[in-house]
């Protein structure tokens, strides 16, 4: 897909990778909305803002009704989670935001993209979608939810050509990982190759070396994961 010239709408997008994908988003030639749940929080130029709580059905419906010229939904939002025995709420609201919200933002805008000419939804996963990193299993369950639902959804939207993306990364710098003490990339490289990886239609972009090591994995006896990953966390 070209990005020069596209509508984007990009979820989240007042901080952290959600806040690079818009900015390189202008500076690639896309008209950009850039949504928050706190818009006034949304401090870039050459954008478009706009209030957005991907986990209300109305807002999200409003949305679509003012963002009718997107044919670029980038569904970035998300938050983190616990332990799937631990906090019943955290748990559900690591679905209802991170699949349920994005669901709702495909089902509303996939009409929006159909009339646009079928256009992309990028969807942002993690390398949780493959594997549990201890104390956020709501989280990884959350994130597996979001690429098993991108490849049902580029299936079902094939017939309208709209290109469904997954995004799988370890961890960013961003305010959701400041607890952790591993490697992050720069939030601006994440973006750069997401938005490469549209350009060239993939289908999945895998951001890092890890998250290459955690895919290819899944092929093996989950046993030999565990292994390589614990050595990794006490490297």
């Amino acid at each position: 897909m070209n990005i020069h010239g596209a509508t984007a709408l990009v979820t989240g997008a007042n901080r952290g990778i959600g806040r690079h994908l818009a900015a390189q988003l202008v500076e690639r030639g896309a008209k950009v909305y850039a949504t928050a749940r706190r818009p006034e929080s949304i401090d870039l130029d050459g954008v478009e803002v706009l209030a957005l709580d991907i986990s209300d059905p109305d807002s999200v419906s409003a949305a679509a009704r003012v963002a009718g010229d997107v044919n670029l939904l980038v569904n970035n939002a998300g938050i983190g989670g616990g332990a799937l025995l631990g906090d019943l709420q955290a748990v559900r609201a690591a679905l209802d935001v991170n699949f349920w919200g994005t669901l709702s933002m495909a089902r509303a805008f996939a009409p929006v993209l159909a009339a646009n000419g079928g256009g992309a939804i990028v969807n942002m996963a993690s390398s949780a979608s493959w594997f549990v990193f201890p104390g956020s299993s709501a989280y990884a369950v959350s994130k597996a939810a979001v690429w098993s639902m991108s490849k049902a959804l580029r299936q079902e939207l094939a017939g309208q050509g709209t290109l469904v993306t997954s995004v799988h990364l370890a961890m960013a710098d961003t305010d959701m990982t400041k607890g952790y003490d591993m490697p992050k990339m720069d939030p601006a490289d994440v973006a750069r190759i997401t938005l490469d990886g549209v350009e060239t239609e993939a289908l999945e972009v895998v951001v890092d070396e890890f998250t290459e090591m955690v895919k290819a994995s899944l092929s093996k006896d989950p046993r030999e994961f565990d292994k390589q990953f614990h050595q990794f966390l006490n490297a």
